[in-house]
C-alpha cells in the first residue's frame, strides 16, 4: 500500500525573515527550510553576537540589530517566523506590517491570558497567523492522516499517546522552571494533535504532578478528553522514567474499526540522541489473523515537521490552499484545552463515596 508521508509545499517560496536565534532555530528551523530550499533572506535576536554566529552556519546573508530594522528591510513577499519566547510575542507582533504573514512559535502563550492576547493583536492587525504546532507535520502523523482520510481505518473510536522518558530538562533553561511546564510546554503537542483528528472535545479530565526528586512544576501528566461514548482520547507522559532505556516508550496510537497504526517516534528517547521512528499498520480482514506490517517513514519529526508548518503558511498566501491548519483562530483551541487541563487538575478528583 502506498502512504503518502510528506507535506505539500508551495509552489512559489517566500524569502523567510526570523526573529530570535534560540535552540530550536539552529536545530530544528533552519535544517528544515535548507532540507526544503526554502530561502532565509534576515535574521534578528536580542544578542546579535547568537544571530551572526547562525546567519554564517546557515549563510543567511542580513543580520538586523532590532526587529524594527529586520522589518524594515523586509522582502514585501517575507513571512516572518516569530522564534522568540512567549511573552514577546505580543510586542513582535505590534511591529510587524498589517496584514502580513507570520509563523509564530509554539505554544501561544505562557498562559490563556496571553493567548488571548495574542490573539487579540492578530486579528486587530489581519495579521496571517499560525502557530508552529509541527507535530501535526511529522512524517508519522502525515501517514496516519493519510490512512485514516482514506478511510482505510473505518471509523476512529481510540486516539492515545503515551510517552515514558527521562527528560533531560537541564537542556531547556528558558522553560525548565516554569510554573506550568509539563502540559504548557510540552503536552500541548499532543492536545493539539488531538483536536487536529478528532475535533474539539466537551471537556477534559486531567492531573499534572511533580517529582520528590526534584523541585519541577511538574513532569507527569494523565489526560482524558471527552468525546462521548464511543469515541476514547488519553495522553499518559511520564518524563522521570529513570531506569534506563528497555521500557521507555513514546508512540502515538489510531484504533479504527477497519484498523489500527501505531507510530513511535524516537526522537525523545535518550534525548538528545534519540531513536529511529517506527510506523505500523494493522488492517483488519475476515478469515485472517492481524498482522501488523512496518511502513518505512521518509523523516522524522525534528527537522521535518518544520517544513510542513511553514510550508502551510506560504501555500495558504499563495492561494493553493484554502486551509491554514493551525491558524491562530484554531491553536487558540488547543490553549483553551490547555486551560482546561489545568483547571482540572487543580480542582482534583470526584470524591470517593463513603461505604456506610
Amino acid at each position: 500500500m502506498t502512504i503518502n508521508d510528506q507535506p505539500v509545499l508551495p509552489k512559489n517560496p517566500r524569502p523567510i525573515m526570523i526573529i530570535g536565534a534560540g535552540g530550536i532555530v539552529k536545530d530544528a528551523h533552519l535544517p528544515a527550510y535548507r532540507k526544503a530550499g526554502f530561502e532565509v533572506a534576515g535574521i534578528t535576536n536580542r544578542t546579535r553576537a547568537r544571530a551572526e554566529a547562525v546567519a554564517k552556519t546557515f549563510g543567511i546573508p542580513h543580520v538586523y540589530d532590532t526587529v524594527a530594522e529586520l522589518v524594515a528591510a523586509a522582502p514585501k513577499d517575507a513571512v516572518f517566523d516569530v522564534t522568540v519566547m512567549p511573552p514577546q510575542f505580543v510586542d513582535v507582533l505590534e511591529a510587524l506590517p498589517d496584514g502580513a504573514p507570520v509563523l509564530i512559535q509554539k505554544p501561544m502563550g505562557d498562559d490563556f491570558a496571553q493567548t488571548r492576547a495574542i490573539l487579540e493583536v492578530c486579528r486587530r492587525k489581519g495579521l496571517v497567523a499560525a502557530i508552529n504546532c509541527q507535530l501535526r507535520f511529522a512524517p508519522f502523523v502525515i501517514a496516519a492522516r493519510d490512512l485514516i482520510q482514506r478511510g482505510v481505518l473505518g471509523e476512529i473510536y481510540d486516539m492515545e499517546v503515551r510517552v515514558t522518558v527521562l527528560t533531560p530538562w537541564h537542556l531547556f533553561p528558558n522553560v525548565m522552571h516554569h510554573p506550568r511546564l509539563e502540559i504548557q510546554q510540552h503536552s500541548v503537542h499532543y492536545v493539539d494533535l488531538i483536536r487536529s483528528f478528532l475535533g474539539d472535545p466537551a471537556g477534559i479530565w486531567a492531573r499534572t504532578c511533580g517529582h520528590p526528586a526534584n523541585d519541577l512544576s511538574s513532569t507527569r501528566t494523565t489526560m482524558a478528553f471527552d468525546y462521548g461514548d464511543k469515541l476514547r482520547a488519553t495522553i499518559t507522559v511520564n518524563h522521570d522514567h529513570r531506569f534506563g532505556p528497555k521500557h521507555q516508550e513514546s508512540f502515538i496510537k489510531w484504533e479504527g474499526t477497519k484498523g489500527a497504526v501505531k507510530a513511535q517516534f524516537g526522537l525523545l528517547k535518550n534525548y538528545p540522541v534519540g531513536e529511529e521512528d517506527c510506523f505500523e499498520y494493522c488492517l483488519l480482514e475476515e478469515g485472517k489473523e492481524p498482522e501488523w506490517v512496518h511502513v518505512p517513514i521518509n523523516g522524522t519529526w525534528f527537522p521535518d515537521a518544520f517544513i510542513g508548518s511553514m510550508s502551510a503558511v506560504m501555500c495558504y498566501i499563495e492561494g493553493s490552499s484554502d486551509v491554514l491548519p493551525t491558524h491562530v483562530e484554531d491553536v487558540a483551541k488547543t490553549m483553551a484545552c490547555v486551560e482546561a487541563a489545568y483547571i482540572s487538575s487543580a480542582s482534583g478528583a470526584t470524591p470517593i463515596p463513603s461505604i456506610e
